[in-house]
């Protein structure tokens, strides 16, 4: 039986590898990107090109977007030759971490129109989009989701439904790249004091993963991307934009976040200094550089 044609709009570091996925699975698939190199690898492996969203949506019913902020997730879906426009679109799944207003607000205008939407914003970098593990944090319609959970088995091997109002899902996205910012900068701080103290790297991150200080960033990106000092993560510029939106929400909710507003600044900081499309696990340097000191591995 053949696979039904998607849309897929936005070929980044995530998009790029999400739609590669779904190709290879056998989808016909007709892509949107300004970045000619960007779509010219899916070209290569036989995906079709369309100049606009609305030209998407004038030929799929199924549209996933995976875009870098939520000006550009806008945009794409309400502005001019939009998603909005076309006519033939029935569904729209948004990959992005785009928050939970934009969501709603989206999901306001593409409903007027007729079209189902499902928040779906995905975690686990790079990595997990180029090898279809990503966690896959979903809100909307339960049908919605029933219908498409076959394409997105393609992307991620985690899906988590958390309820039916649009947004959830993006509340709970940022949620967890807050919970990840704050890992990544306590333990460069951490790791900056223990080697300042003359600890080797190595076994601070061993103590570190056998006691009560184990994290993601301890357990994966240290060892991976820090110690070989071979940095690779998302952009500060991306992690900067999802702490606002969790810390803007939390505000709007009556959650304090006391942590968040630090470690805000501490990124706005490092976007002052030049640092925005620098690797987010990169952003030791700035600790290492104050305190006079470098983590490094044995053979780095």
């Amino acid at each position: 039986m053949a696979k039904e044609k998607l849309g897929f709009i936005g070929l980044g570091m995530m998009g790029g590898p999400m739609a590669s996925n779904l190709v290879k699975a056998g989808y016909p698939i007709i892509v949107c990107d300004p970045v000619d190199e960007a779509a010219e690898r899916l070209l290569a492996i036989g995906a079709e090109r369309a100049a606009t969203p609305k030209e998407v949506a004038e030929q799929v019913e199924t549209v996933l977007v995976s875009l870098p902020t939520p000006d550009v997730v806008k945009t794409v879906a309400t502005g001019t030759h939009g998603l909005c426009e076309g006519s033939k679109i029935k569904r729209y799944i948004d990959l992005s971490t785009s928050g939970a207003i934009i969501a709603q607000e989206v999901g306001a205008v593409l409903g007027e129109k007729g079209v189902q939407c499902l928040d779906c914003p995905v975690s686990g970098g790079e990595r997990g989009a180029s090898g279809g593990t990503l966690s896959l944090m979903l809100s909307g319609p339960e049908d919605l989701y029933e219908k498409v959970k076959d394409i997105l088995a393609y992307i991620g091997n985690a899906p988590f439904y958390v309820g039916a109002e649009p947004g959830m899902a993006q509340t709970a996205k940022v949620a967890n790249n807050y919970l990840s910012a704050v890992g990544n900068i306590a333990t460069a701080e951490a790791m900056v004091m223990g080697v300042k103290a003359g600890i080797e790297a190595e076994t601070l991150l061993e103590i570190f993963n056998r006691s009560s200080g184990m994290n993601r960033a301890t357990e994966d990106k240290y060892p991976t991307f820090v110690l070989p000092r071979k940095f690779k993560s998302m952009r500060t510029l991306l992690i900067h934009k999802d702490v606002n939106l969790c810390v803007e929400q939390a505000a709007d909710m009556g959650v304090p976040m006391w942590l968040g507003s630090q470690v805000r600044q501490f990124l706005q900081f490092a976007l002052t200094q030049g640092h925005g499309e620098d690797s987010s696990i990169g952003l030791i340097r700035l600790i290492e550089k104050w305190a006079g000191v470098e983590v490094k591995g044995k053979d780095a």
